[in-house]
């Protein structure tokens, strides 16, 4: 037998004048005993090797069943870490299940046999996918209570609409729902638990903060990481919160503890925290071993407090189990777990086809020939008029950028806009004597007074918070659209972009998505910018599967590559070079609000014959200025391609102008060693060997930082001259 053992339901007919009744503590046991039965089942499948990897929600149990207890599966959110099994058990997960992950078997839910055991995933559950990083999933937890949040305001925005990401979101919410973010003491330490209780204590939101206090990180104990060695009191002074701290190898006191949290949460007062003092018998995971840095009276200590032995205790010295009762149920559960684990074991293991499902959308993809409206548009731009009466005159980047920012929210309910000083003044009072901030490059001025605050508003100013939340919103089914104000300050939301947005969908194998688009002003070129406000480095990024990465260098490609990525069901980094935003070249008219451009196709800028020259951003008015001059003192005609995304990019394109041309140049901005057009000269030459007539010449940044005297910056980024001596070079080779 197979089933879920409980779900928090259970208690409503096995509670009796405010007290657990026998059975509901009989169930509660229950479910430590099986959560406990099925860690030490993996302890021995991984000794036999027929597993790789063993961690233990060991101590844990009577915590976590209590948390479970008090919330509704598959009606509140659950962010759990990865020793959360007792947890997942209560909400539904079975214990074939889990075995499933352990084997990393074809069919196990939670990842496909993608992830570890006890990566934590069930759509059903609403157990939202766990990754090994901890403390990244509580700003997901806190961006899923304000999705939740806002689709209780504003139901209607739930609606399906075909041609675009609603198309395949299921929205799910409840005016009352609570989200449980799950989190151990170690992980405390991390930046991201503190600016997730920011957000959440500032907005009031319904999410429980749960921190298992085992007293250790694996071997660093709680007091070198957590200041008086007690996260309670370190944030105790946070406003709007329930706070609670318990022995968490107590059931029924963590059980109220954890209802106390909930009800202040269902009732719309705030955020809750229940930090419960709990044991790890076990060590960090079967990697690792607690004998080397724990002394033997420490580790008997641990085990007087059991919760295992002490909830056993409890049934027999108040008679409600004898003890050959507890035998018989005991009994009945290892060979529940024993049978989870034989049914593992034989199933089918992983399909080889199956790698590459998932790292993408399976719906919705950006290169299809539904965003191709750009050759329609164009024909129709010189009689369009805006609907906010732009009309039809050359529009720059940053007009055209918000523009469609505009056109999208007006069509799609689900946009929310945040980041950085993005809002017009997040004192709305202002409003009316002041004309509004709109962002560092006014890339979203107007947009909060046009939708209000509760669609557009600032963030604080922490990037990992910002791209964090967004993962939340995303998987909820909204469509955050985020601002990181300079791509030199990306680096603290690195962590969310490589190791959560990127990677969500292929680690759940495609049960949920996080369709966030991440709005990134890049590049030099500034006068002055130096080192901190002139850096490229999109190549790090391309190198992140499941990313979308979009560069246009003109006003008419910006708008129409951001309206896809809106309506695509990918996350995208979409960089907007800075120097662009209000140059001469480039500017177009406003195209109308459906204009589309599909990824991966890049354009043509200039024909030519004698050689190709490969490029995007704002080196696209370089190669021209200089394949001008070549053409006018050389008579070298230089056929120039604006990729206009870096992922996926135009093969094709590339392939056929080489194989025309014979000769190739890459060109990009950011340093030359490592950079995206290394990858590009590589594959050429491997895939183009025989249509080359001379070696694929790159041309990049010097290999050093941007420096803040214009001259120094004139001769670390590539300049027009330098293009042109590349392509002479390159003729007469």
């Amino acid at each position: 037998m197979d089933l879920a053992i409980s779900n928090a339901r259970v208690l409503e007919t096995i509670t009796l004048n405010g007290n657990l009744s026998p059975q509901a503590l009989i169930e509660i046991y229950r479910l430590m005993y099986l959560s406990r039965r099925i860690d030490d089942r993996e302890i021995l499948l991984k000794r036999q090797q027929k597993i790789f990897f063993q961690v233990s929600g060991a101590g844990h149990e009577a915590f976590q069943v209590a948390a479970a207890l008090a919330l509704r599966s598959g009606y509140d959110w659950f962010f759990p870490y990865y020793r959360d099994r007792a947890l997942v058990l209560t909400l539904g997960v079975t214990p074939t299940e889990m075995f499933l992950q352990a084997v990393g078997a074809g069919s196990d839910p939670a990842s496909g046999g993608r992830q570890m055991p006890t990566h934590w995933s069930s759509r059903p559950h609403h157990i939202v996918s766990t990754s090994s990083s901890t403390t990244t999933q509580l700003l997901h937890a806190v961006g899923c209570a304000e999705a939740g949040r806002y689709f209780t305001r504003h139901p209607e925005a739930a609606a399906k609409v075909a041609d675009d990401y609603r198309a395949y979101q299921e929205v799910e919410f409840h005016g009352d729902e609570v989200v449980l973010a799950c989190v151990g003491e170690g992980s405390t330490s991390q930046g991201e638990f503190w600016e997730a209780l920011n957000t959440a204590s500032n907005q009031r939101l319904p999410v429980i903060f749960m921190v298992e206090d085992n007293g250790y990180a694996i071997s660093v104990p709680v007091e070198v990481n957590t200041p008086g060695g007690n996260i309670s009191r370190l944030v105790a002074n946070f406003p709007n919160f329930h706070f609670e701290e318990v022995d968490g190898t107590d059931p029924e006191a963590s059980l109220r503890a954890f209802q106390r949290a909930a009800e202040h949460c269902r009732a719309g007062h705030g955020p809750g925290f229940v930090h419960g003092h709990v044991i790890r018998p076990y060590s960090h995971s079967l990697s690792d071993d607690d004998k080397l840095y724990r002394s033997t009276a420490e580790r008997e200590a641990d085990a007087m407090r059991d919760p295992l032995t002490r909830m056993q205790m409890r049934l027999l010295r108040e008679g409600i189990l004898t003890a050959e009762q507890i035998t018989e149920l005991e009994h009945s559960l290892d060979q529940e777990a024993a049978e989870a684990a034989d049914r593992a074991l034989a199933a089918p293991l992983p399909e080889i086809a199956s790698i590459p499902r998932y790292v993408y959308s399976e719906n919705l993809d950006p290169a299809r020939a539904s965003f191709a409206t750009e050759q329609v548009a164009t024909g129709a731009v010189a009689s369009a008029k805006s609907a906010s009466s732009k009309g039809s005159a050359p529009r720059t980047m940053a007009d055209l950028i918000n523009a469609c920012l505009l056109d999208e929210m007006r069509r799609d309910p689900r946009i929310v806009v945040y980041g950085e000083d993005v809002a017009d003044a997040s004192r709305e009072e202002a409003l009316s004597e002041v004309k509004g901030k709109g962002g560092v490059f006014k890339l979203t001025a107007g947009l909060q007074t046009a939708f209000g605050s509760e669609r557009v508003f600032n963030s604080p100013l922490a990037e990992a918070n910002i791209v964090g939340r967004a993962v939340g919103y995303a998987v909820r089914g909204m469509k955050p659209v985020v601002e990181i104000q300079f791509f030199d300050y990306i680096w603290p939301a690195m962590h969310q972009i490589r190791n959560e947005l990127a990677l969500m969908r292929w680690r759940s194998n495609g049960a949920w998505g996080a369709p966030a688009v991440v709005r990134v002003p890049i590049g030099g070129y500034l006068t002055g910018g130096a080192i901190y406000h002139s850096q490229s480095g999109e190549s790090i990024f391309t190198h992140i599967p499941g990313l979308r990465i979009a560069f246009p260098s003109n006003a008419l490609d910006a708008n129409g590559l951001l309206r896809t990525a809106i309506r695509g069901d990918d996350p995208v980094l979409f960089f907007e070079h800075k120097r662009l935003y209000r140059e001469t070249y480039g500017r177009a008219p406003y195209p109308g609000p459906d204009f589309a451009i599909p990824f991966g196709k890049a354009r043509i800028v200039r024909p030519g014959s004698h050689m190709t020259l490969v490029t995007y951003g704002a080196l696209v008015p370089r190669a021209l200025q200089a394949a001008q001059t070549a053409e006018r003192k050389h008579g070298i005609q230089v056929e120039v391609i604006d990729l206009r995304t870096l992922n996926p990019y135009d093969w094709e394109a590339i392939a056929t102008s080489v194989r025309k041309t014979s000769r190739v140049i890459v060109a990009h901005e950011d340093m030359i060693s490592w950079g995206y057009g290394a990858e590009l000269a590589a594959r050429i030459a491997d895939e183009l060997f025989e249509d080359l007539d001379a070696p694929v010449k790159r041309i990049g940044s010097m290999d050093t930082f941007v420096a803040y005297q214009p001259v120094l910056e004139d001769a670390i980024l590539p300049q027009p001259d330098d293009i042109l001596k590349a392509i002479v070079e390159l003729r007469d080779f």
